[in-house]
This record gives C-alpha cells, sequence and structure tokens, in this order.
C-alpha cells in the first residue's frame, strides 16, 4: 500500500515537470511524448536488468485489441494532465483526475469489466462520489 500511496503522490509531481517541459518546448503533446519516450527507455533498462523473460510473440498475438489500449489512454492522460496543470493548479487537477477515477471505477467494479471483481454500486458508494464532488467544489472555491 506504501508504494502506491507513493505512485500516487507522482501524479501531481509528473502534471508539474511535464507542464514545465509543454512550456519549454511550446506543446503539451510534445512534452508528452518525450515523457513516454524516457519512460520506455527506462522500463526497458529495468526490465533487461531484471533478465525476465520476453512474451512469446504468439501470447501478444492472442491478446485482445482492447487490451493494447492503455498506451493511447495513458497519452491522453499525461498530455490532459501537461495542458491543464499551470491552468487549473495541482489541486484543483488532482482532485478532478481522482473524482474521475473513482466514477470510472464505480462502473466498472458494478459491472465486473476488465476482469475485475463486480461490487455493485450502493447509496454508500454514490455518498462518496458526492462527497468528492463537494471537495473538488471546495478546492475550487478556497
Amino acid at each position: 500500500m506504501l508504494i502506491v500511496l507513493l505512485a500516487g503522490s507522482m501524479l501531481p509531481l509528473q502534471a508539474g515537470v511535464n507542464a514545465q517541459l509543454a512550456r519549454a518546448g511550446g506543446s503539451a503533446l510534445w512534452a508528452s511524448g518525450i515523457s513516454f519516450f524516457v519512460g520506455t527507455l527506462t522500463l526497458l533498462v529495468v526490465y533487461s536488468s531484471l533478465r525476465l523473460p520476453w512474451p512469446a510473440l504468439h501470447d501478444l498475438k492472442a491478446t485482445p485489441l482492447w487490451a493494447w489500449s492503455g498506451g493511447l489512454m495513458g497519452a491522453f492522460f499525461v498530455t490532459s494532465m501537461a495542458f491543464f496543470a499551470p491552468k487549473l493548479g495541482a489541486t484543483t487537477l488532482l482532485t478532478l483526475i481522482i473524482a474521475g477515477q473513482i466514477i470510472a471505477s464505480l462502473l466498472l467494479d458494478h459491472f465486473g469489466a476488465l476482469g475485475f471483481n463486480v461490487h455493485e454500486i450502493n447509496p454508500w458508494r454514490i455518498l462518496g462520489v458526492i462527497l468528492i464532488a463537494a471537495g473538488i467544489m471546495l478546492v475550487r472555491k478556497f
């Protein structure tokens, strides 16, 4: 859980870093591309240094097409953060991101989509989303 908390703390840092890169390069798309390039190189080095086996090509071919869409989602996410971070500020940006994550998570859990266990939407979960929305309004106003 500590690692997940640490990973979550990286989101506002990443938004600020990529926003600076976008400012310097003149484009959030350019900054996102550089971010993914550096990330890809880092992952290749780490993966290779751990001497993990490379996946078999026939296993990769058997993967459904939608399973490859994570990179598209990541590109949209990183570009959006780089573009909106200077306009919204770190707190508003992240509260909106968290709200979007919670709403999408509610739906994924409710329907058991993408391999998640089913956890139906109930009044307590809806109250949680309402409280997050109230938090966004408070953060935005003050």
